[in-house]
This record gives C-alpha cells, sequence and structure tokens, in this order.
C-alpha cells in the first residue's frame, strides 16, 4: 500500500475524511429506489456550485475528459465548426478530440501562459461564414495557471450567434463560475480537483437551448440518455458508480456548508499567500498576477535545479507532490495545486518550508526563512 501523501499538485487534491467515510456506504444496486434520493440531491447540489437552474445537470461516470467528450459531442455535430481557445495542453485536448468527431476545428491561440484576448475571438468569429459555430474555452487551463477571461469570451461568442462550451475542471468549487450570469450554454468539470472528491466523476451542466438538437454518436457518454437515469423516473442507462457517487455528493455538502462565496475567497487567499512566499524565496512565477489562476501557481524552475530531483525529494523526503510542466513547459515550471481540502494554511506553510530546504540541499542560492515568513503575513 502506498504510504499517505499531501497532495499539491495539478489534481487529484486531498480528499476530507467525511468524503472517505461515505465511500465505506454499504454497496445497493444502481436501480435500488433508495440511490435515486441521492442522485436527484447531488445534481441540486451540483446546480449550486455551478450556479445554474440548468435541469441538465449530473455527473458523468469518468473523469473530466469524459465530461469534455460528453458536451462536444452534445453540442457539435459532424460538419459543424468548432472554435477552440487555445493557450494549453487541456485545450489542445479540445482540439483533438474536436477533430475526432468530425467538426471544423478552428484555433483562436496565446502563448503558453497568457490568457486569450476576447479582441482575437472577436476578429477570428468575423471572419467567419454562416454556420453554426461552438466556441470552446478553458476557464483555469491547468498546464499554464492562466485564469482565462471566460465572462468575456462568452459574450463575444454570444454576439456572433455561436454557443459557448467551458472546462471548469480546474476551477469548479475554487474559482467563481456562475453559470447562467454568464450565459454559458455547457460546461463540465471533474471530482478530483477543487471539489475534493475522488477521480471517476465529472459534473456536467448544459443550458436549456442546446438541449434536443441531435441523437449524438455514443451511447455511454449520450447527456440525454445520461438524464433518463439520473433524472425523474430514473430508467437504466448504466450501471453507476455507486460509492463515487456517494462521494460526490458529500463533497458537494461540505461546499454547500462552507459557502461557495467563502469557499472561493479561501482559495484565493491562500494562493496569494502562496505567491508571496515563493516570490519572497526568489522564484519567478509564469502568469503575470491579474491572469493567475487561484487553484494552480505554476513558478519556473530556478537555475541550477534539477526538475525531477527536486520534486521526488519532495515527495520521499516530505510526502509533498507537486507536478511538472507539460508541452512546451516541461522541464520549465513546477505546477502547485492549492483546491478544495488541499487549500490549507498548513499545507502552504508545508510547501514553502520544504521547497526551500530541497532546494537549498540542492545548491540553489535562497534566502532563508522569507518565504515563510511572506506567507504568514498574508495568511
Amino acid at each position: 500500500m502506498l504510504g499517505e501523501r499531501i497532495l499539491l499538485g495539478p489534481g487529484p487534491s486531498l480528499v476530507p475524511p467525511e468524503v472517505t467515510a461515505a465511500m465505506a456506504a454499504p454497496m445497493v444496486g444502481h436501480m435500488d429506489p433508495d440511490l435515486f434520493p441521492v442522485l436527484e440531491e447531488t445534481a441540486r447540489l451540483l446546480r449550486q456550485v455551478f450556479q445554474t437552474a440548468n435541469e441538465l445537470t449530473l455527473a458523468v461516470s469518468g473523469t473530466g475528459t469524459a465530461g469534455m467528450e460528453a458536451t462536444l459531442l452534445h453540442m457539435v455535430k459532424p460538419g459543424e465548426r468548432l472554435v477552440v481557445c487555445s493557450a494549453g495542453f487541456f485545450a489542445d485536448r479540445l482540439i483533438e478530440i474536436g477533430g475526432r468527431i468530425g467538426a471544423e476545428v478552428v484555433r483562436v491561440e496565446a502563448a503558453w501562459g497568457r490568457p486569450i484576448d476576447p479582441a482575437d475571438l472577436e476578429r477570428a468569429l468575423g471572419r467567419l461564414g454562416g454556420g453554426r459555430t461552438t466556441v470552446a474555452a478553458v476557464h483555469v487551463e491547468t498546464s499554464t495557471g492562466v485564469l482565462h477571461p471566460i465572462a468575456d469570451l462568452a459574450r463575444v461568442a454570444h454576439a456572433h450567434d455561436a454557443a459557448i462550451l467551458v472546462d471548469a475542471v480546474a476551477s469548479l468549487g475554487g474559482a467563481d463560475l456562475p453559470t447562467d450570469a454568464w450565459d454559458l450554454d455547457a460546461c463540465y468539470s471533474g471530482s478530483q480537483k477543487c471539489l475534493s472528491a475522488p477521480p471517476g466523476m465529472a459534473p456536467v451542466t448544459v443550458h436549456t437551448r442546446t438541449r434536443g438538437r441531435f441523437r449524438p454518436a455514443t451511447f455511454y457518454l449520450d447527456l440525454e440518455g445520461l438524464w433518463t437515469y439520473w433524472g425523474a423516473p430514473h430508467g437504466y442507462h448504466h450501471t453507476v458508480p455507486v460509492s463515487l457517487v456517494y462521494a460526490m455528493r458529500e463533497a458537494l455538502r461540505l461546499v454547500a456548508a462552507e459557502g461557495l462565496p467563502a469557499r472561493v475567497e479561501r482559495h484565493r487567499r491562500m494562493t496569494r499567500a502562496l505567491w508571496a512566499g515563493l516570490e519572497a524565496m526568489g522564484l519567478e512565477l509564469l502568469v503575470p498576477e491579474p491572469h493567475r489562476s487561484p487553484t494552480i501557481t505554476t513558478v519556473r524552475i530556478p537555475a541550477g535545479a534539477d526538475d525531477a530531483k527536486v520534486r521526488t525529494r519532495l515527495l520521499r523526503e516530505y510526502s509533498i507532490e507537486i507536478a511538472g510542466g507539460l508541452g512546451p513547459l516541461r522541464g520549465q515550471i513546477w505546477r502547485i495545486g492549492l483546491m478544495g481540502y488541499s487549500c490549507q494554511p498548513k499545507w502552504v506553510l508545508a510547501l514553502l518550508g520544504a521547497l526551500e530546504a530541497v532546494l537549498t540541499a540542492e545548491g540553489v542560492r535562497l534566502p532563508k526563512g522569507d518565504a515563510a515568513r511572506a506567507a504568514a503575513a498574508r495568511l
């Protein structure tokens, strides 16, 4: 059995003991009538965290990528146009899946570590001809730590009669995401990040106006088919992972108990303390402050430090997990996640102390103790 870890990477996050305990509840059949109220409560709590009144709100059995694929299949017919705001690894995954389902994919690009400019989307949509268009954008790009301007991108999309689909895998429950106020057509997330449930469920919400256009070329990920199970009268679709549903419900109950505004503010405050500590250590953050995510921080690896060696020592000597870079940022940055149950003062201070000790042992010259003092002042 693996030892206990302090999970401070880009996901999964630490799981609260209440959620772990919920998974130990007795197993029931997926068509047990006593399970249906659990599904209904889970859907209701998901609407609260998505800040939406959308009826079709559920958790797909699968990780965030299942939510990505399910919503793309729901919204984009083969041959229709998909405009992807591309500035990171997971936006590129939207492009990959869009191409596989036969969409006409158009990129609107920004450099990794910088936000998509709504003016670039405006120009791209203005150049396109008629026909249905869906814009896809990532709220928090897990590979870069950028918080993209979803509200502005949605306004531009709707001004051109385009639908908008949003990836909220690394933001739901940790950053403000008012789905209805921003008029999003669909949004998906993952259970294992800011919600602090185990991996394996993908929350999804879909606006009424996007429903019923066509039947997608999938059974398992057909959102309307899934809704026949999640919504009354709860017809059979597939065998859901019952224990993960229990875990999701308990995680959402904890979000509701804390209060969504308070939870968002906690993520903002803890992450700002982390930034202060890293900068006091003399490290450089990748993303300019106005565009930094409150859930994932990307820090440039200092000269003289070995990426994999530092991360391995953090894991083996301090049981702390952080992640390296992806794609063109591989070997250039570390990715630190403060999400959900992992987003606590003790873990901020533990990481800063451990990182200072490891970098010093590796021969990187750092000011001693400044990181913890700077973070504590913010906390």
